[in-house]
């Protein structure tokens, strides 16, 4: 069974920093493009971050460009978010996600992930 497995998030005042992990098992995608996407109350899950197969390139969306890393450690086939400067507006769940796919048209659709993580809650109070 193929699962992809978040942890690292919660509760955090304005200005700090967290780091989300993703462990994947029942497969590899240390070949495949992973990425972050986020989803708070009410709103339509949106794209965070994303990273390629081989970690050659990164794309970020403009609202967190400058404060979020995204990284992968493919000796662990995990994936990971550095987050800083954390704002009450990053409060969502972060959901862990990968192509079956090497190379993708639009890294920022969710539409292009096959897999998907069940989510870690971070909230970030002012």
């Amino acid at each position: 069974q193929v699962q992809l497995v978040e942890s690292g998030g919660g509760l955090v005042q304005a200005g700090a920093s967290l780091r989300l992990s993703c462990a994947a098992s029942g497969r590899t995608f240390n070949n495949n493009p992973m990425g972050w996407f986020r989803q708070a109350p009410g709103k339509e899950r949106e794209f965070v971050a994303a990273i390629t197969w081989d970690a050659g390139s990164t794309f970020y969306a403009d609202s967190v460009k400058g404060r979020f890393t995204i990284s992968r450690d493919k000796g662990k086939d995990s994936l990971y978010l550095q987050m800083n400067s954390l704002k009450p507006g990053d409060t969502a769940v972060y959901y862990c996600t990968a192509s079956g796919r090497r190379y993708l048209v639009k890294y920022v659709d969710r539409s292009e992930y096959d897999y998907w993580g069940q989510g870690t809650q971070v909230t970030v109070s002012s």
